[in-house]
């Protein structure tokens, strides 16, 4: 490099850490975040009840599976709201126990299990299903009637989604001598949850959520490159967090009263307020938190503080979300 151009750097570096150039670098940040809050569309989740009603629909509801005590499979799912909550801190705490695999977002972006939840909560007819009820595929006469909506029964749709995540998810970690497996997940709510639920009745659920600012602060000096559903939804602005961030908050609500689940706070898991003792005895696992909390791993926030418009975005756009969950809105 030459002494000149070596100058003209030195001049530029110094210009962007003086204060006219802070000032300048956080007026650019405001206007890209008020520009795409303007253009942001809504991203539209799918709600428990629209699936409950599809599978209530196929006869598999939730009753049906009373025993479901018999049921060898009992996986574990780690779900947030949103990205950058410390869910892979929460994954790597649960195997320290070393009977449990649980995969990480896998194939993430593909957006699998909302499409599915979002496929069930739309696209199930009743029409159909009641000419399904009137049909007997053992029948003399199946040659002469009107068979056009023959299918096999709902169970049989269940077992069959079942087994699709079981080789995929449940076998690779029990060839690998797991004697359980999950995965956790940053795109999954109350809808998807229950789906799971349906499929796995004995599965357990762990929410983890933790302050807005701090996930967007985190992700955002991160550089980005985050989707929550690939190639069209980009997390890259405050809204777009934002908005998803408050409807997977807000839809834990959702849930039925006695749903296997419980809900942590980042903010108690770095601070020694969970009683992992008592999280343990209700996952059956057996856990030492010490040794994951021991090592810091992918810590990505470079700020100390959002800007202010940022935080109002957030405030307006998961106001409501946070509330829910009992953090402070300012």
């Amino acid at each position: 490099m030459s002494t000149l151009a070596y100058k003209q750097t030195r001049l530029w570096e110094w210009m962007r850490q003086s204060p006219a150039g802070r000032f300048a670098k956080v007026c650019e940040r405001c206007r890209r975040e008020l520009w795409a809050w303007s253009q942001t569309p809504e991203v539209v989740l799918p709600h428990v009840e629209q699936l409950s009603k599809s599978i209530g629909a196929l006869h598999m509801g939730y009753a049906k599976f009373a025993d479901a005590k018999d049921d060898p499979e009992a996986p574990i799912f780690v779900l947030s709201t949103g990205m950058r909550t410390g869910s892979t801190l929460l994954q790597r705490i649960l195997v320290t126990d070393p009977r449990v695999l649980l995969w990480g977002e896998p194939l993430g972006d593909m957006a699998m299990i909302c499409k599915i939840a979002e496929m069930m909560s739309h696209s199930i007819s009743p029409w159909n299903l009641e000419q399904w009820k009137n049909h007997n595929p053992n029948s003399s006469s199946l040659a002469t009637t009107w068979i056009a909506d023959l299918y096999p029964p709902g169970e049989d749709f269940r077992l069959a989604l079942r087994g699709f995540f079981d080789r995929w998810l449940g076998e690779p970690a029990r060839q690998r001598g797991f004697a359980r497996w999950g995965f956790k997940e940053v795109r999954l709510g109350a809808t998807e949850a229950t789906l799971l639920h349906w499929l796995y009745p004995r599965a357990r659920f762990v929410f983890l959520t933790r302050h807005p600012y701090d996930c967007y602060k985190s992700g955002a000096d991160s550089n980005w490159h985050l989707y929550h559903r690939y190639p069209d939804v980009r997390i890259d602005s405050a809204a777009r967090f934002a908005r998803l961030w408050n409807q997977l908050a807000l839809s834990w609500s959702e849930l039925p009263k006695g749903f296997p689940s419980v809900l942590l706070k980042y903010e108690d898991i770095v601070i020694g307020k969970v009683n992992f003792r008592e999280l343990e005895s209700w996952l059956g696992l057996t856990i030492q938190e010490n040794v994951a909390l021991s090592v810091a791993v992918g810590s990505t926030a470079k700020r100390t503080r959002l800007s202010w418009c940022e935080r109002m975005i957030i405030s307006r756009e998961a106001g409501e979300g946070m509330r829910a969950l009992g953090y402070p809105v300012n």
